[in-house]
């Protein structure tokens, strides 16, 4: 067997997705196996106005298409990574980022809520299974996964957690969760 993999190992997509400056980038990053391939541009003076920059005075490169990264959660599953770019003017590669996935995981951060709605609107068209993570940036207020739920009109089977990007442990749990997730609403009668 080449390279050491089982026979009966599986992959599948997932799809980090959010608003601009939510955290995606770092997700992929922080828990892909191997050096992810980012496609970052420097933000410059043409952004402002069209890319919200006031919430995020210090971000200096942006996603313009994609970032790609791999995990194996276990001996015989490999999660390929698809992160989203946040911007609205990149909004059009969506479609191709998602097709295959199973779920997504929608970053969010609270000091933006707002930002969120297009990513939730566009899954739930989709009738793809997804969860909220909310991101907690140092200094952002802190509030409960149920007020978020309320605050993106969320039924309760979607998931809501706590998330720190950063942290490949905490990125690999949400990893699991929309797994988990997914996986439930394709053998579920109602899924």
């Amino acid at each position: 067997m080449a390279y050491g993999h089982s026979e009966r190992q599986a992959s599948t997509k997932i799809v980090i997705s959010g608003g601009f400056g939510t955290g995606k980038t770092t997700f992929v990053g922080a828990v892909s196996e191997i050096v992810p391939l980012r496609t970052e541009a420097l933000v410059t003076t043409a952004s402002s106005g069209i890319d919200g920059l006031d919430a995020t005075p210090d971000k200096n490169t942006t996603t313009v298409a994609m970032d790609f990264g791999r995990i194996t959660l276990d001996q015989d599953l490999v999660l390929y990574l698809f992160g989203t770019p946040g911007q609205r003017r990149f909004w059009f590669m969506w479609d191709d980022l998602v097709r295959g996935a199973i779920g997504a995981v929608i970053l969010v951060d609270v000091r933006r809520l707002q930002d969120s709605f297009p990513a939730v609107d566009f899954f739930e068209a989709r009738n793809m299974p997804f969860l909220i993570a909310i991101n907690e940036f140092d200094g952002a207020p802190r509030h409960t996964t149920q007020a978020v739920r309320q605050a993106l009109a969320l039924p309760d089977r979607v998931p809501v957690i706590t998330v720190d990007a950063r942290d490949p442990a905490s990125a690999k749990a949400a990893l699991i969760a929309i797994t988990e997730y997914a996986l439930e609403s394709l053998t579920s009668p109602a899924g």
